[in-house]
């Protein structure tokens, strides 16, 4: 398999998984302005949609959008333990948190990477976040994990919570949501995944 990524990007989530479940993969850079390749491609001719992550299979297929990806990576590893069976009413659970996530969070937070809307605008974007993440504490009070154990969902949301320090939105107003970030970030796994990109050239 080969995951085409970028720093700091979304692609983060999938890339920890893959090395959580001990997965073979090819780890393949994507310049997110040219749309080139580490590999010499057009990444467009990958993912047309044209943003990582795309999980390229050993057949050729390709697969795109973080969470579709991460649950079909777990579904290769029976008896692992990130994910609830597929089928199960647990696994609607963790389909609901990623849905949170990408819909509240993650699509939240993309406003805020662009230069062009006003500090104005952007301030109603982030008291909406504020108001997931006083969400997120509450669960998080009660319990080290979204779902009670490590698993897909802490990965995504620590994935795209340490995008806030570019936002200049201070994590520390969430006390809760320091010590999720210190516990998941010192997983080895999660710091290898994170070395190894910034081991790689930019494109």
């Amino acid at each position: 398999m080969k995951l085409y990524f970028a720093p700091m990007t979304c692609s983060l989530s999938p890339h920890i998984v893959l090395r959580e479940l001990g997965l073979d993969f090819e780890l393949i850079r994507v310049n997110n302005k040219t749309k080139q390749t580490a590999d010499g491609r057009s990444f467009l001719d990958i993912n047309a949609k044209g943003y990582v992550a795309a999980l390229e299979l050993d057949n050729g297929n390709v697969l795109t959008e973080g969470p579709a990806i991460v649950q079909y990576l777990v579904d290769l590893v029976p008896d692992n333990t990130l994910a609830p069976s597929n089928g199960s009413w647990e696994r609607v659970r963790l389909q609901e948190w990623l849905n949170f996530i990408s819909s509240e969070i993650h699509s939240g937070c993309a406003p805020l990477f662009n230069d062009d809307i006003p500090e104005t605008t952007k301030a109603i974007f982030k008291q909406k976040l504020f108001k997931r993440f006083n969400y997120l504490g509450q669960i998080l009070s009660k319990q080290n994990y979204l779902m009670g154990t490590f698993g897909l969902a802490d990965v995504y949301l620590f994935t795209v919570l340490k995008w806030l320090p570019f936002f200049n939105i201070e994590i520390k107003d969430w006390p809760v949501l320091v010590s999720f970030m210190e516990r998941i970030g010192s997983r080895f796994h999660v710091q290898a995944a994170i070395a190894a990109e910034e081991a790689t050239q930019p494109v």
